[in-house]
């Protein structure tokens, strides 16, 4: 019975980055990137890879500098990988992919490095292709719509149910 308590405990550290988030979302830019780097700070460069790889993901998304914002989101795919690696939270981290490979592909294009982001929104069309038929799933593929317009790869940033995709 308590084995089955600990697991259905929030996680105080996801539940800590998603406060930040809507601090973030609510348009304090400045006080999120300060609140996320504490936090950083707290988890270390070797603590738990889905803490990491959440809290990346995140951070970069307030970063002034492209090459900054390259660089949080590689942290978050790299934690990602060490996170499937361990098996922890696989269908988490499973589920994050297409955006992790979607915010790389923004950051090269942001960078002028349009071969590196083509090889990304390929990654993200990839891993998209499992996503389930849900606002999570239409969000991501209505991205990579926008990104596939923006390369000239003849996206319409709209999104295409599952069953319809190619």
């Amino acid at each position: 019975m308590a084995e089955r308590q600990e697991q259905a405990a929030p996680d105080a550290v996801l539940t800590r980055i998603g406060q930040v988030v809507m601090l973030h979302h609510a348009g304090d830019r400045e006080e999120a990137r300060h609140r996320y780097l504490g936090l950083w700070a707290e988890i270390g460069e070797h603590g738990d890879p889905l803490h990491r790889c959440t809290l990346a993901h995140y951070l970069a998304d307030t970063q002034d500098d492209p090459a900054d914002e390259l660089a949080w989101d590689l942290r978050a795919l790299t934690a990602a990988d060490e996170a499937r690696e361990e098996a922890v939270a696989v269908a988490a981290v499973i589920a994050i992919y297409p955006s992790l490979h979607l915010n790389l592909a923004d950051d090269y294009l942001g960078l002028g490095r349009r071969d590196a982001a083509r090889t990304h929104l390929r990654w993200a069309r990839e891993a998209a292709a499992g996503l389930a038929d849900d606002s999570y799933g239409e969000g991501v593929w209505a991205a990579i719509g926008r990104l596939e317009s923006r390369l000239g790869e003849g996206g319409t940033g709209t999104w295409t149910p599952p069953r319809q995709r190619p």
